[in-house]
């Protein structure tokens, strides 16, 4: 038998993304990664934004639950639980409303494992609190391995919260996304494309471009029967760049966007649609090729100005 490796821990956590906000909440926010953690607290986590505002204050991410649709904070903390960021973590929940809120360190002190615990037992029963413990591990000089270890959640709230919140028109939704989704992952060229999301209960799910600047979302908008591809500019200098570009993009796309500068919003929007019946699932493979065919085009032809 070869010699078996060890398993070592990293105890700094800073070797590995030296800063909490430009290094740890940017990677912890893209897909690949999300999804360690949602796995560890048994959610589906889709992120909304990072940074997010909450007055004079950012949460580092907000995000909703893909199944029930309920909204989830995140804040980051590369070092021991601390009183501050216990605060922090109050105030963002309050200022985003949020029913799901988890607290990432990289070591929980007994008396704030000890609060997070009353917090569960003594907020409403749609609350729920979690405190995880990130992880570093390396095999000799292999890259570094991430593990979520979850110190305090709520006592059977998950599971429990799933099966009887979900309504007749989020599972809809879901059953759209999931055969979208089964549907698209047959074809190469998406594949090769995009990282899959999983299925949600949201009337949105997202892809990434590439840049922090722009993001991809898909949409059913069932009130006007209708589905949608847009692309979020967080950046109103590089929308305005993509909007000089606008006949050369829609030239080589064969398509025609409706481009809505929001420069009172976050982000603007350079936006299709199509409408569709939902009802109709004979039609269902029509209305997906159209989805993977916008979503191939603006891939190609947007991320090469962007």
């Amino acid at each position: 038998m070869d010699t078996l490796g060890k398993l070592e821990e990293i105890t700094d956590l800073r070797t590995v993304w030296p800063n909490e906000a430009t290094d740890f909440t940017p990677w912890l926010a893209a897909t690949e990664n999300i999804s360690l953690l949602a796995d560890a607290v048994d959610l589906e986590i889709a992120v909304e934004e990072t940074e997010s505002n909450v007055g004079d204050f950012h949460v580092d991410i907000f995000a909703t639950d893909a199944i029930t649709g309920r909204r989830i904070i995140i804040e980051n903390q590369l070092e021991d639980t601390n009183h501050d960021h216990l605060g922090k973590l109050i105030t963002y929940a309050a200022g985003k409303s949020a029913e799901i809120i988890i607290w990432i360190v990289k070591h929980a002190r007994e008396e704030h494992r000890a609060a997070v615990e009353w917090l569960n037992n003594n907020t409403d029963e749609r609350i729920g609190f979690f405190l995880c413990e990130i992880k570093l591990y390396r095999i000799g000089d292999s890259a570094p391995a991430v593990k979520f270890d979850v110190i305090e959640k709520p006592n059977d709230w998950t599971k429990e919260m799933r099966k009887t919140e979900i309504t007749e028109k989020q599972q809809k939704r879901y059953n759209y996304w999931h055969a979208f989704l089964e549907y698209a992952l047959q074809q190469k060229s998406f594949k090769d494309n995009f990282k899959s999301p999983t299925p949600s209960a949201n009337t949105e799910i997202y892809f990434a471009m590439g840049t922090a600047a722009c993001r991809m979302t898909v949409s059913q908008v069932r009130r006007r029967n209708e589905i949608e591809v847009y692309l979020r500019i967080f950046d109103n200098v590089k929308f305005q760049e993509l909007f000089n570009n606008k006949d050369a993009i829609e030239s080589e796309t064969g398509l025609t966007f409706d481009w809505r500068e929001l420069p009172d919003k976050k982000a603007s929007r350079i936006v299709i649609s199509r409408q569709v019946s939902f009802d109709d699932e004979t039609a269902r493979a029509a209305q997906f090729d159209w989805l993977i065919d916008v979503m191939l085009k603006l891939k190609k032809t947007f991320g090469r100005y962007l």
